[in-house]
């Protein structure tokens, strides 16, 4: 019997009735029986679409039918059944390219939403290569991961296999950001430009920069992206001006415009502050850019929304008292959360309401005094869903908002919102050197410590 045109399969001579909902397929000598209704869910550009559309022959694949038999069950059930786990994550993967699924092989072990954040435990750890310390980590919505250490850039796929890793031209990366597995955006405080880099090729595919009036170099203070563009904050090399560039993510990174451009007169310190972290805020459109610097009298610094699209600043606070050692903002839950850099204490801003006046809301200890110790001098804050994550120290703090329906409605008409504290992990988690970096993703959280050449994998997700 001749061979189906365009599979990858051919006709074992053995026939089936066309007309049945059951369909039989020999792989590797090994007989299976299944729905079409199944064989679907796999999608039309999958082999088993064509598999449930071979009639009147019964096809052969020559494949492993173990593997098969696995893949098989996953389709049915949208789970990878028990027995997956006498194989390699690997071989899976790799049969899943082979049969066209392996998008729903990520969704099913990486996704996102199946992150639970009170059952979090370190279950890897990632060895990078060299004597270099991680200096910054990125990673996409399904958990591939891509580490910058020293002048390298080591990238993980959502299995954490190791991919590749490349030598850049930067002697040490400060800004990095995922576009997608293969491609990363890359930048240094000390080196002009914002570099678009194929990491699987090891090449620069792009370099983005700025220049002022006088024409100077600029080097990069932070990246942001939203799904339609890519946002960067330069700084000129002379430390005279500053901006954030927006470039078009679906238009070969054409530029779009800028914004926030400041050029640095006198003891003007506020436009002296480039922005060093940029958050795109997809619920109100904005784009918030913080900054912050120390002097004489302490750590100042500001946090603006801007929108885009006129290129106003909407909202805007300026931090003097216990200035921000990192900030962040959730969609999910409508506000602003900050580490102050004197207490260390975690604050909120809500933003269900943007206005000129909204005030910080300590969550710790709202006695402790600013007393220019910085105790949260280095802390970092992120959220995840409707979580808020804070490393103190070698610890990570979890704040909770606990639903209270009885709560009364402040002066502005929303209701007080309540957050509680956990501390993450397990006993034998707690503790260590430094946190440097956080960040999230698929269902897995990545950590840092100070001078440690390695990543922390944090998982809630049962392995397969």
């Amino acid at each position: 019997m001749p061979s189906i045109a365009g599979s990858k399969f051919s006709s074992n001579g053995i026939h089936q009735n066309s007309n049945s909902n059951i369909v039989t397929v020999d792989v590797g000598g090994q007989l299976f029986q299944t729905t079409k209704q199944t064989l679907s869910l796999a999608g039309s550009k999958s082999l088993f679409s064509k598999i449930s559309s071979s009639d009147h022959v019964i096809p052969f694949i020559d494949r492993d039918p173990e593997l098969f038999s696995i893949l098989l069950s996953f389709l049915r059930t949208g789970n990878l059944p028990s027995k997956a786990k006498a194989f390699d994550i690997q071989d899976l993967i790799f049969e899943s390219q082979f049969y066209g699924i392996e998008d729903l092989l990520i969704n099913s072990q990486s996704n996102p939403s199946q992150l639970d954040a009170f059952n979090l435990e370190k279950s890897l750890i990632l060895p990078l290569s060299g004597r270099d310390s991680p200096s910054a980590i990125s990673t996409t919505p399904y958990g591939s991961l891509h580490v910058a250490h020293g002048s390298k850039i080591t990238s993980f796929d959502w299995s954490l296999q190791r991919k590749t890793t490349i030598l850049t031209q930067f002697t040490a990366i400060d800004s990095l950001l995922s576009l997608s597995p293969l491609v990363a955006a890359a930048g240094a405080t000390d080196f002009s430009g914002l570099q678009i880099i194929d990491l699987d090729k090891g090449s620069v595919k792009q370099t983005l920069s700025w220049e002022n009036v006088t024409r100077s170099g600029s080097t990069v203070q932070a990246i942001g992206a939203s799904t339609e563009f890519l946002f960067t904050s330069f700084e000129s090399s002379r430390r005279n001006s500053n901006c954030i560039m927006i470039y078009d993510l679906n238009d070969g990174l054409r530029p779009v415009t800028k914004i926030g451009h400041y050029e640095i007169f006198g003891a003007d310190l506020d436009s002296a502050i480039p922005a060093t972290k940029l958050q795109w805020i997809s619920s109100h459109n904005l784009l918030m850019a913080s900054g912050s610097h120390s002097g004489p009298s302490g750590v100042s610094g500001n946090i603006r929304f801007w929108d885009i699209r006129t290129g106003d600043v909407v909202l805007e606070l300026k931090e003097k008292v216990d200035c921000f050692s990192d900030v962040t903002v959730s969609d999910t839950l409508s506000a602003m959360f900050k580490v102050g850099v004197n207490t260390g204490e975690v604050f909120v801003a809500d933003l269900r309401s943007v206005n000129a006046d909204i005030p910080w809301v300590c969550l710790g200890d709202g006695r402790k005094v600013a007393n220019g110790k910085k105790e949260g001098l280095g802390c970092k804050v992120e959220t995840h869903g409707n979580q808020v994550f804070c490393s103190k120290g070698g610890n990570i703090e979890l704040w909770s908002e606990v639903l209270v329906g009885s709560m009364e409605k402040r002066d502005s008409g929303l209701q007080e919102r309540v957050f509680r504290k956990n501390i993450m992990g397990r006993a034998k988690d707690i503790g260590g050197s430094r946190i440097t970096n956080l960040s999230f993703g698929g269902s897995k959280m990545f950590l840092t410590r100070k001078d440690q050449q390695c990543i922390e994998v944090w998982n809630s997700a049962r392995p397969f």
